[in-house]
């Protein structure tokens, strides 16, 4: 039987790209490192070389196009390397693959632009064909350049996996953040919106007596405390008044999104995986004082 000190994990909210979710027995130095391993250690699939065909173009019309650009080669390379695109986790990372860094289906899709203007260039224009050809961009209207009369973009491109420690197009994650687990005790008598309180928010509702009703802002953020003062006509935010707020610092609110390389699930099923690693480096590299 799980001790009742042993960390917890509750699920609060989870969507295809975000989650919010609660630990409890756990210290601030973990809350802060789980945080750093969804930021930085979550694999993903990025393009990582982008090589340009310059000089003149014919299509199958015997229409003659140039592939100078309105942008400089480096800009539109960036721009494509930071387009999120379809992760698959069972991908090896290309300096620990079987291919010893060649580069295969196993560890690399490559990608091409056959584009004419004129026009908008599109992420979805982007168009894998080898490896695994399911790993698109997730949104297929990103734009990359704009291509004037009688200009083309042709190009190939490597996308592999990597991490946020190597360079951001790798980062899956965003507004990574977590805070306490917070309570509001709202005395009745002083508050005669609670009621509308009740309605409102009844997920957020913990536990009820006749003379008060306590609430967490866990599910709503600060919505909760800004709809107390809102029904109660009070145009400030309640801090010591009516409204009781305690904090419990064994319990830790998490919440982040993702681009869509991965989904939230998948995202925080690795970073707890990967967890364990980083404390254990942490770990290694105290010194002892002997």
């Amino acid at each position: 039987m799980p001790s009742s000190t042993e960390p917890k994990i509750s699920i609060l909210e989870l969507r295809e790209n975000f989650a919010r979710f609660e630990i409890t027995n756990i210290t601030e130095g973990i809350a802060n490192a789980l945080r750093r391993t969804l930021v930085n250690d979550i694999p993903k699939l990025a393009i990582d070389k982008v090589i340009f065909r310059h000089g003149q173009i014919q299509d199958s019309m015997g229409n003659v196009f140039d592939s100078s650009l309105p942008l400089f080669d480096e800009i539109v390379a960036h721009r494509i390397g930071l387009i999120p695109i379809k992760t698959d986790l069972k991908m090896n990372f290309r300096d620990k693959c079987s291919c010893e860094g060649r580069g295969c289906s196993l560890c690399t899709v490559s990608y091409n632009i056959d584009k004419t203007g004129p026009g908008e260039v599109y992420s979805g224009d982007l168009l894998p064909f080898t490896g695994n050809v399911e790993l698109k961009p997730v949104d297929p209207l990103i734009p990359i350049v704009k291509l004037g009369p009688k200009q083309a973009l042709l190009i190939t491109a490597e996308a592999t996996m990597g991490t946020t420690k190597e360079h951001a197009k790798w980062q899956v994650t965003s507004a990574v953040s977590f805070k306490y687990h917070r309570e509001f005790e709202i005395n009745k008598a002083d508050n005669e919106g609670w009621d509308l309180i009740k309605e409102k928010y009844p997920k957020s509702i913990i536990r009820e007596t006749k003379e008060t009703i306590t609430v967490t802002d866990d599910y709503q953020q600060r919505g909760v405390l800004n709809f107390i003062d809102t029904v109660n006509h009070r145009t400030e935010v309640s801090k010591t008044k009516p409204v009781k707020m305690t904090e419990d610092r064994k319990k830790y609110v998490f919440k982040f999104e993702t681009d869509g390389s991965l989904s939230a699930k998948d995202t925080l099923k690795v970073a707890l995986e990967k967890l364990p690693a980083r404390l254990n480096v942490l770990h290694e590299s105290i010194v002892s004082p002997d």
